[in-house]
């Protein structure tokens, strides 16, 4: 039954990618729902203390607690190809402009080797999550799927029968 799920669950994943893949907007709403919620904003409108987010390389920010001094800035991608090292030294680099120490960077494609050694090796926290890992923890949560079917596995209740 477990290799079952798991078979399902791949092509489910393959079929999210393929979304994700085909329209910005599916990735975006798909990554406000995962990694935000309601605390995630998009981009500050101009005029903004804080416009110069406008850059197209951050996305949104989360608030991580309602007074908003700890916040996680976001950059949503949609690449069937690989996302190296430069796409990463410029989000750094956007974090930075933004006196910020951490942010998380998605894409529905893979990061490059040299991008995910450059995130590892700076002092600002920056998660890499790529197109499988993103489709597991959509599946996982439940954005952008819906259960078909529920099973349930029982065994007998040994304190019952005692």
């Amino acid at each position: 039954m477990e290799s079952g799920i798991a078979r399902i669950h791949a092509e489910v994943a393959a079929g999210l990618l393929e979304t994700s893949c085909a329209g910005a907007r599916v990735l975006r709403a798909g990554c406000h729902r995962l990694v935000g919620g309601d605390g995630l904003r998009r981009r500050r409108p101009a005029g903004h203390p804080h416009s110069t987010l406008d850059d197209g390389i951050i996305d949104g920010i989360i608030d991580q607690e309602v007074l908003g001094l700890s916040r996680v800035y976001v950059q949503a991608k949609s690449c069937a190809l690989g996302t190296g090292r430069p796409e990463i030294q410029g989000f750094v680099g956007a974090l930075h402009g933004q006196q910020a120490n951490q942010g998380v960077f998605i894409t529905t494609g893979r990061f490059s080797s040299g991008a995910t050694n450059y995130a590892e090796g700076v002092a600002t926290r920056v998660v890499l999550i790529g197109g499988a890992r993103l489709a597991r923890l959509m599946i996982r949560h439940g954005v952008g799927v819906q259960v078909r079917q529920t099973c349930s596995v029982v065994e007998i209740d040994e304190d019952f029968i005692e």
